[in-house]
């Protein structure tokens, strides 16, 4: 049997990291195999309050508090990696609520698979005003990082992998590939991201293979600032940003690679813009649009 580590790390969401640790401790699953690894990165708000309650609260749970003072989620997420005990490391959002089951589908799918090094599940999310009328499928896996591969455990394939927010790795993994890139991800409250496809484009070359799991699936709390149209095109720059700063990392080749992939990207969004207008929808397609400018101009460095 393996042990699992749940690792939260967390930067001012007093509103939601209480009730995500929660959603984990709430589980019918053994207390004594698993343990709950908070990194505090820097947060100026009432989390570390927030963490002192979940402990008096939930005293029967193995919790390990830590601050990790270099600013950035890849930094956290790296200190959960050093400082947790368990065989398996899963990664969940602090703005989330994990599926009834959660721990017992991960043990169960590692310990039947021992060749297969990470998994990751469903992402639904959970709106907290209206959803907006622009929003699409395409947009919705940006703004809430919508996942939903259907109902049966199956590989990634087409490029595809699981979300960070909502992911199991081999702690071995990590000694053997490394560990997130500092140079990526979120630092405090800015946008970069690409953390996690650069780990698993790692995993792909050395041809590991990771799973989509059903019933591994969290629920992903989407406020309203999160629908502003200041935060679509900060995020959405920032994406691109993101590759740029991933692909040159990797070698002159790879960026120009993903330039050409940018301008097949754009005649596919001209398609479906087409095909939401078509539909009555163009707000839809238009967004789309908007999607592939700012993430070109940050592709570009504009």
């Amino acid at each position: 049997m393996k042990r699992l580590s749940v690792i939260f790390c967390t930067y001012n969401r007093e509103k939601y990291i209480y009730n995500a640790m929660k959603s984990i401790a709430d589980q019918n699953f053994s207390k004594e195999s698993y343990e709950i690894v908070l990194i505090n990165n820097n947060s100026t708000d009432s989390t570390e309050a927030l963490c002192e309650k979940f402990q008096v609260d939930y005293p029967e749970i193995n919790f390990r508090y830590f601050i990790e003072t270099n600013q950035g989620l890849s930094y956290a997420r790296n200190r959960g990696v050093k400082e947790s005990d368990g065989d398996i490391l899963v990664f969940v959002d602090d703005d989330a609520t994990v599926f009834d089951n959660y721990l017992t589908s991960i043990q169960h799918f590692f310990d039947v698979h021992p060749d297969v090094s990470a998994c990751g599940g469903p992402i639904v999310p959970v709106y907290e005003v209206e959803k907006p009328k622009w929003l699409s499928h395409y947009t919705e896996q940006l703004i809430g990082g919508a996942l939903y591969e259907g109902d049966k455990t199956k590989p990634f394939k087409n490029g595809k992998y699981p979300g960070g927010g909502n992911s199991a790795f081999r702690k071995e993994v990590f000694e053997k590939y490394g560990l997130f890139n500092v140079e990526l991800g979120r630092k405090g409250t800015g946008l970069i991201g690409a953390e996690e496809k650069d780990l698993y484009d790692r995993l792909t070359k050395a041809k590991e293979v990771f799973y989509y799991l059903p019933q591994m699936g969290i629920y992903h709390y989407i406020p309203e600032k999160k629908l502003t149209e200041s935060h679509f095109k900060e995020l959405t720059y920032s994406i691109g940003k993101s590759e740029r700063i991933r692909t040159r990392g990797i070698s002159k080749k790879a960026y120009r690679d993903r330039l050409i992939s940018e301008s097949i990207k754009w005649a596919a969004s001209f398609l479906l813009f087409a095909l939401y207008t078509l539909k009555l929808s163009p707000t839809k397609g238009w967004k789309l649009l908007q999607f592939r400018w700012y993430v070109t101009k940050g592709l570009l460095g504009e």
